[in-house]
């Protein structure tokens, strides 16, 4: 809670009730999702996802802009300027309660709040409205708003920058895989063989009935691997299921084995491959295939390869696409796989693989971090500009309080209005 003594010289405390009306979404909302990007009007919501689609609908489309859209429930905001439609009815669109009002100052001012929503509750006439805020002097307010929009132009250059370098290591990381499975890392001489002459596949057979998952981790659980547990060239056990080991003793045959490579057969998943390590019984469903390798392929280079996507256009021909993609045991069997004619080339390879991919994930890690850190300063930029930091204060502005007046006489105005409209209607 903000009182006068936190706040600088010739500012004043509103509510955003002062500031912002809201209108409910009803009359915006989209009839069809049958979503095209050659549609000409955009269908928003106030989430990260922003642009759910376009549509071609011609009626309801808001155009009273700029304008803040609002979601009614985790309180997450977008500014926008340009005519759309809205998904649902969960939000509410935010309009200046008069012609003194900033709605982009107003919308900055939203972005520092640190109100937090949660489901089934409505936030904006309940709570965010109430809220108070600073508010600075009209002629403050422009250039308070070229300063925030002036660092920020800065920062962007940065962030796209590092979206830039992130591009181009996903290219280099491609290369490196190209490169190492034609031979050009190690200068090995390559050869191409299917994969089946060189393993055991192995699949589940139907599931057994079972009474459903246990979190518990014991001797008398058998962990079971789906393909969410299966990532690339790791097994991601950090929300694992468990099974009665007598679901063991049905499909025996899927028992996994360390050392096994396991590869996702389904789903949107397809084609992501790993290596089994793990001390616990475990046993896998339908949509993971076992490939039990023989000694003239590392599990490691088979692995790697899987993952690249030198591989995955080989494989992804294959897919056929039912209820959702799916490969079969034939499939990878048939599946030609790139080996050096010197066998002990494959630890070489493997080697030459990952001592360039950790350069390329430590640069990832560096990159993500300063793109979280980013957004960090956005934020403490915004804060700093409403905190009086940003721009120097001029004693001889009317003071924001004298705004504020004008602001809810105008607000009381309009609203007087609205209810003599309505009741003459």
């Amino acid at each position: 809670m903000i009182n006068s003594n936190d706040i600088p010289q010739g500012w004043t405390i509103a509510k955003f009730e002062d500031l912002l009306d809201y209108i409910q979404p009803t009359n915006y909302i989209v009839k069809s999702t049958e979503y095209k990007d050659t549609y000409k009007t955009p269908v928003l919501t106030a989430g990260k996802s922003f642009i759910k689609g376009y549509t071609n609908e011609t009626d309801g489309i808001f155009n009273s802009l700029p304008t803040i859209i609002f979601d009614d429930f985790t309180t997450a905001t977008q500014f926008v300027n340009f005519p759309f439609k809205v998904k649902s009815s969960a939000m509410k669109i935010l309009q200046p309660t008069c012609d003194l009002v900033n709605i982009k100052l107003v919308y900055y001012l939203m972005q520092i709040q640190n109100i937090k929503g949660e489901t089934h509750k409505r936030f904006w006439i309940s709570e965010y409205s109430q809220l108070p805020v600073p508010l600075p002097p009209l002629n403050e307010q422009k250039k308070l708003i070229d300063k925030i929009e002036e660092h920020f132009i800065i920062l962007d250059k940065g962030i796209e920058s590092l979206i830039t370098t992130q591009k181009q290591l996903k290219i280099y990381r491609e290369s490196v895989m190209k490169w190492a499975f034609e031979g050009r890392l190690t200068n090995s001489l390559m050869n191409e063989v299917k994969l089946g002459e060189h393993c055991n596949l192995i699949t589940k057979g139907a599931s057994p009935k079972w009474q459903g998952f246990n979190y518990i981790n014991d001797a008398t659980q058998l962990l079971f691997v789906t393909s969410e547990n299966v990532r690339e060239n790791y097994i991601d056990v950090s929300e694992p299921k468990y099974l009665s080991l007598g679901f063991n003793n049905i499909q025996k045959r899927s028992i996994l084995q360390k050392e096994d490579v396991l590869f996702n057969l389904v789903g949107a998943s397809i084609g992501r491959a790993a290596i089994f390590n793990l001390d616990k019984i475990s046993n896998i469903n339908q949509a993971v295939a076992i490939i039990r390798l023989k000694k003239s392929i590392s599990n490691k280079y088979l692995s790697h390869f899987l993952n690249a996507e030198v591989a995955k256009q080989k494989y992804l021909g294959k897919v056929v696409d039912v209820a959702r993609a799916n490969l079969s045991l034939t499939d990878i069997a048939n599946m030609d796989i790139p080996l050096p004619m010197d066998n002990n080339d494959q630890d070489r390879i493997v080697k030459e693989i990952e001592s360039r991919l950790s350069v390329c994930d430590k640069i990832e890690e560096t990159i993500e971090n300063n793109l979280l850190q980013a957004e960090a300063l956005r934020l403490s930029i915004i804060k700093k500009a409403f905190e009086g930091k940003l721009v120097p204060q001029n004693p001889s502005d009317e003071h924001a309080e004298k705004l504020l007046e004008r602001i809810r006489a105008a607000k009381g105005a309009i609203n007087k209005m609205k209810t003599k409209k309505y009741n003459h209607v």
